[in-house]
């Protein structure tokens, strides 16, 4: 732990002293995140984090999941209220799921195994990203953003059955507990949704720091290859790249494997929301990667099916 503590420490001193002798650079660089932030996150995932917070507060989430909630049982061997989390995080996107997971534990609706199993389904990015910014804003064809989109939604399905068996210990959690509460005031709500989506913005803006940071590492590698790296990092900057490094196939599949790795950015994020939950990373990481991995291969088969 120390090894890694001192190598991270190393790594802020270094994007500290490059933020001091190019500050121009770098107040750009977190500017672009400010801009990424506000155009593709605030406007789409914003409404959905308060409405769903509404719904969750009035009990209405146990009254829709109960259409797929037999299915999700089967699937996922998760509770029915999970399909209800994993529909909502289709249609909205990062990092909405991890949010309502979270907000569900705390309420105690459901387990931690069970909250655990849920993370590797219910954290998907929606098709207002998808379809809208990358497919046709960023690939220039909204067909990709449809194959991209249904390759991320199934491989989160198929994700969702490889982690069905997971189990953790149980523990009585004292803060959990304390923090309980099944209804939330209408300030409160819009606080709590707030606070949630600034701390997004945030860690997009110093993401697209580190990004710009470590633009003479990226240049190292293959053009092709780049765009990928720097979307492993920050999705929003990565599949911007590839759509300028990349075309046809080639910028599906990669954009596939981008959009549903998350990036270390979004992964943070969610990771921030399911702090109560205490979901070990490694773990979240594990889950993450099978998903990107499970959504390109899918991808292909649609690829040589459809391009």
């Amino acid at each position: 732990m120390r090894k890694y503590n001192t190598i991270l420490s190393l790594f802020v001193l270094f994007l500290i002293f490059n933020m001091i002798f190019k500050p121009a650079l770098y107040i750009e660089a977190t500017l672009n995140g400010i801009t990424a932030w506000a155009f593709n996150v605030l406007p789409s995932v914003l409404p959905f984090m308060f409405f769903t917070k509404v719904l969750s507060s009035l009990g209405t989430t146990e009254k829709l999941s109960r259409v797929f909630g037999q299915a999700s049982q089967k699937l996922f061997k998760t509770p029915p209220i999970s399909a209800f989390v994993f529909l909502t995080s289709a249609v909205s996107g990062y990092p909405i799921g991890a949010k309502m997971t979270a907000d569900l534990y705390s309420n105690g609706k459901i387990s931690k195994s069970e909250a655990f199993k849920m993370c590797s389904f219910c954290n998907t990015s929606g098709p207002m990203f998808i379809v809208g910014a990358v497919g046709v804003g960023m690939l220039g064809n909204p067909i990709y953003g449809y194959i991209i989109l249904i390759s991320h939604l199934i491989g989160a399905i198929l994700n969702g059955i490889l982690y069905r068996k997971l189990k953790v210990r149980e523990e009585v959690d004292e803060e959990k507990t304390a923090y309980k509460q099944d209804k939330q005031d209408l300030s409160g709500m819009i606080v709590d949704s707030c606070l949630s989506i600034i701390s997004v913005g945030a860690i997009i803006a110093i993401f697209f720091v580190v990004i710009t940071a470590l633009s003479p590492v990226f240049s190292i590698f293959p053009a092709k290859l780049s765009p990928i790296l720097q979307g492993m990092i920050e999705i929003t900057k990565g599949c911007k790249e590839i759509g300028l490094a990349l075309h046809g196939f080639g910028a599906v599949i990669a954009s596939t494997f981008v959009i549903s790795f998350g990036g270390l950015s979004t992964i943070l994020q969610s990771l921030t929301m399911l702090n109560r939950l205490k979901m070990p990373v490694k773990l979240f990481f594990l889950q993450k990667l099978t998903h990107a991995i499970l959504s390109t291969l899918v991808s292909v088969v649609l690829c040589l099916i459809i391009i």
